[in-house]
């Protein structure tokens, strides 16, 4: 089925500039109380843009190193490294299979995908003034309950974000619609809004909300709580991870949205806890992931069971083929939204980090992870097994750091996301399991450590930093 109205708000893609460099080199020896090289070490490193300035640590011998955009790669040992912006094109990188986890069962195959090196380099950050962008309505302007608009404005937000200003109104007049948006755009309030005022109208009304991660699953829920502070709205989270009889009796209780992973609301389904055909609305939150993961017979099925007449909304990073049949079979004439502006954010400084034969790659980490402006960082990880694994190492050298993966239940994972948000780790290494909707405040620095699946991968690992306007960097581990 065609569908009926297209709205499209495309950003320009960035242009060169500045190298990916610190502005200020480190000399001497530092105060901070960051782990330091160990006396082993055969050279320390500098993180810097200019020339490279010795730095004592203890025993250490040798020349030192800088990691500078500007310096040409060199076969010579004493030689500086350098964060190339010629990478040589074309390489493949076929990777195995990740360690994230679907959130309810096993995860659908996956393809190592080329991956062509120039597109994990991206020094420029835009600087200049942007064009600011000019809602068409204030959250005072929607025509919502009242209270929730209370809600709303004591949260802080006066001006919708573009993809709130679109389909905000779309929802409210009960159209289906399909949402293109990046990440961290505000997608979740997009949805949320809407559908809570649908409930406080009638308080009889049943939301289902799937998403592939459990991590964004609770996101969502936590963001619902915000909203609905003060009305007798209830929820339940049905993720995999987390003991399923306790959702079951949750689920006995009074409750207005169910948000949860694919897996687990089959599950629930099958166990003839959830009936979907008291559900007249669903959100298929990142429906491209689901997809990814695998969960495609399982969002067919659940859709079956929902009544004919509903109000179906999917919102997805990138409109693949699989998700156009998907619309065609079970939107009735939706409304197309897209607020996509460019592939990475322009917020976000993209480099390489070149590993030479016979160095350590987990010494390359520690050298910059040593550097100050490291202050919060994401590292990603293929497989469950090398995460963990990595953690532990970094734990080792004396950083503060936390692990996500499947292998780790609900709350060990919500833990480790917890101990990060809050500031009391530095670092915390996932799976791709946290690469897709986590709304983490103030990740300055995200390393993939290994390369990633596909790019699409890569988009949405990065997506973690430069955020709310911020600026953020990103480094990739090549060699």
């Amino acid at each position: 089925m065609e569908p009926r109205k297209t709205f499209s708000s495309r950003g320009a893609g960035a242009r060169p500039g500045r190298e990916f460099a610190n502005s200020t080199p480190r000399s001497g020896a530092s105060s901070s109380s960051r782990p330091r090289s160990s006396s082993s070490a055969s050279g320390s490193r500098s993180y810097s843009s200019s020339s490279p300035r010795p730095r004592t640590s203890g025993a250490s011998t040798g020349s030192s190193r800088s990691y500078s955009s500007s310096a040409p790669r060199s076969t010579s040992a004493s030689a500086p490294r350098a964060f190339s912006s010629r990478p040589p094109l074309g390489r493949s990188f076929n990777a195995s299979r990740g360690g994230s986890s679907r959130g309810g069962g096993k995860r659908g195959p996956r393809k190592g995908q080329h991956i062509d090196i120039s597109k994990f380099i991206n020094k420029t950050v835009i600087t200049e003034e942007a064009v600011v962008f000019t809602p068409e309505h204030l959250f005072k302007d929607f025509i919502i309950d009242e209270r929730l608009k209370a809600n709303i404005l004591g949260k802080g937000y006066n001006e919708p974000t573009p993809i709130q200003d679109r389909v905000i109104p779309h929802i409210l007049h009960g159209h289906d619609l399909v949402g293109i948006a990046n990440t961290g755009t505000g997608k979740t309030a997009a949805f949320l809004i809407p559908l809570i005022n649908k409930v406080l109208a009638n308080p009889k009304e049943k939301v289902i909300v799937m998403a592939p991660t459990r991590e964004l699953a609770q996101q969502i829920e936590m963001e619902l709580k915000g909203f609905v502070k003060g009305f007798k709205i209830f929820s339940v989270c049905c993720v995999g991870g987390a003991a399923i009889g306790r959702q079951i009796s949750d689920l006995r209780y009074q409750h207005n949205f169910i948000i949860g992973t694919p897996g687990r609301i089959k599950d629930l389904i099958e166990r003839k806890v959830i009936n979907l055909a008291e559900f007249k609305s669903v959100v298929l939150d990142e429906a491209d992931r689901m997809l990814d993961m695998g969960f495609i017979n399982d969002m067919r099925y659940m859709l079956a069971l929902m009544p004919k007449e509903r109000h179906t909304l999917f919102f997805s990073a990138t409109l693949s083929p699989e998700i156009a049949v998907l619309i065609k079979d079970f939107l009735k004439e939706p409304v197309m939204v897209s607020v996509k502006t460019q592939d990475t954010s322009k917020n976000v400084e993209q480099d390489v980090v070149r590993i030479k034969a016979g160095e350590d790659k987990l010494e390359v980490l520690h050298d910059l992870l040593i550097n100050p402006e490291f202050k919060k960082v994401l590292i990603f990880g293929r497989t469950k097994h090398g995460v963990e694994k990595l953690a532990v190492a970094l734990t080792k050298k004396g950083f503060k750091a936390q692990s996500i993966h499947g292998d780790k239940n609900q709350g060990q994972r919500q833990r480790a996301l917890d101990t990060f948000k809050k500031g009391m780790a530095q670092i915390l290494v996932a799976t791709d399991v946290a690469a897709r909707g986590l709304d983490i405040a103030g990740v300055s620095h995200v390393i993939n450590f290994d390369i990633p699946e596909t790019y699409d991968d890569y988009v949405h690992r990065i997506g973690r930093t430069g955020r709310a306007g911020q600026k953020g960097k990103a480094l990739t581990f090549i060699g």
